[in-house]
């Protein structure tokens, strides 16, 4: 009987393991995702209730073929909620995507797709909460998919980002304070109602979640955590600027022309021992332009573009990745950075279309943890962008609602 039990338990948490949705990442022949709603940041945005949301995508194989959207709501941990979709969703999808346009007097040909919702089949989401964009193919298979946030304006919350109290990271962490408050909304029992999630850069890989408020005052949740909310703070992101596809610029050492143009990139070097140097950047994020065209995401070209790396402190079995929006901050095969005798250098060539795009290297270490600092450094006053989202689930209530959203730049850390 208690072998039964066991495995009845075993059972009852594979499946609800296996229930919990993560993105899945796009076949090598889609390219350039651009994803986002009113802040025009790409990868996983954060919208309120109403606002709308843009989709893009090339596909390069360029044939016009035919794909179809889904959307799905979620709770808090990205196991499915109860809900119908006629309970979250306006109209209806499994549309096709009819907004698309071949590529114009390029040499690599593409097939360019625009999404936007609401539109006239998905007239509107009804509920806050999370949510997630699943593109198809006419064979109904899932291609790729993203996650998104919707919020509703209820509860107000503040946040403060400051340096780490730990002597041994005041130098290279930045720590995020924040409050919650909701004057006219009822929050019942909010160590078990009351969810957070922390994001650095809208980067939901690095989310710090599953924070209980430590106490309240009158009706405010204060969160001043130290250890808990630190993140380490990087450096800021390196960057290149591909717009005019024939000339070399400040970041871009050597053009040829093969079949597709190559932009061969100056060699970058670690910057752990340096001095932190302010360099403006857009945290990682990517903007699609070019000189050659009037309409960039049909005009701008695909380039082969060509990243080294000078690289001594030893790896211990890790591997060192590109690390940028580009690929919404994901870490696979095409991201490796692989060692080349001959050179003395990591080396790895991505194809890229036109455009500004920050990227900085990263060490993913044997056991899976990501090391931001490990090339770049660690400084406690590099510019980052935090934002902090509240859940809320009442007794009895069959999904997790988001309340509120806050964010602050890490430009005004303090002590």
């Amino acid at each position: 009987m208690k072998n039964i039990l066991s495995l009845f338990c075993f059972l009852l948490v594979t499946c609800s393991i296996a229930q919990v949705q993560k993105e899945v990442l796009p076949p090598n022949y889609i390219k350039s995702i651009i994803f986002n709603g009113s802040s025009k940041l790409t990868g996983n945005p954060v919208m309120q209730l109403g606002e709308s949301i843009n989709l893009e995508f090339d596909d390069i194989i360029g044939d016009e073929a035919n794909y179809y959207y889904t959307i799905e709501h979620f709770n808090y941990d990205w196991s499915p909620s109860e809900l119908q979709k006629s309970e979250y969703l306006n109209g209806f999808d499994n549309v096709r995507i009819s907004n698309y346009s071949n590529s114009y007097n390029t040499l690599q040909g593409f097939t360019h797709y625009n999404l936007r919702i609401p539109n006239k089949d998905t007239q509107s989401l009804k509920v806050s909460g999370n949510y997630m964009l699943k593109i198809l193919n006419e064979n109904d298979e899932l291609v790729f998919s993203r996650k998104f946030m919707i919020y509703q304006p209820i509860a107000q919350v503040k946040v403060a980002i400051k340096r780490s109290r730990d002597l041994k990271f005041i130098k290279s962490n930045q720590v995020v304070n924040f409050s919650i408050e909701s004057p006219g909304f009822l929050i019942r029992n909010p160590e078990s109602t009351i969810k957070v999630l922390i994001t650095k850069n809208h980067n939901l890989k690095s989310a710090i979640s599953n924070i209980k408020p430590q106490y309240t005052i009158g009706s405010e949740l204060i969160y001043k955590y130290d250890k808990e909310t630190s993140f380490a703070a990087g450096n800021e992101y390196l960057q290149y600027d591909s717009k005019d596809i024939r000339s070399t610029t400040i970041d871009i050492g050597r053009v040829e022309l093969n079949d597709l143009y190559s932009h061969f990139l100056f060699v970058d070097r670690s910057r752990v021992t340096e001095p932190y140097t302010y360099n403006p950047d857009i945290n990682g994020q990517f903007v699609i332009r070019t000189l050659q065209g009037e309409n960039s995401s049909i005009e701008a070209e695909y380039v082969w573009t060509h990243f080294k790396l000078q690289n001594y402190d030893p790896l211990n079995e890790g591997e060192i990745h590109l690390f940028g929006a580009f690929n919404n901050f994901e870490l696979d095969d095409s991201t490796l950075m692989k060692y080349n005798k001959e050179s003395g250098l990591y080396e790895n060539t991505l194809l890229m279309k036109q455009g500004f795009y920050n990227y900085k290297y990263v060490l993913l270490n044997k056991d899976g943890s990501l090391d931001e600092g490990f090339i770049s450094g660690n400084f406690d006053v590099t510019e980052n962008e935090y934002q902090v989202l509240v859940y809320f689930r009442d007794l009895g209530a069959r999904y997790d609602q988001i309340i509120g959203f806050g964010n602050a730049s890490s430009l005004n850390i303090s002590n």
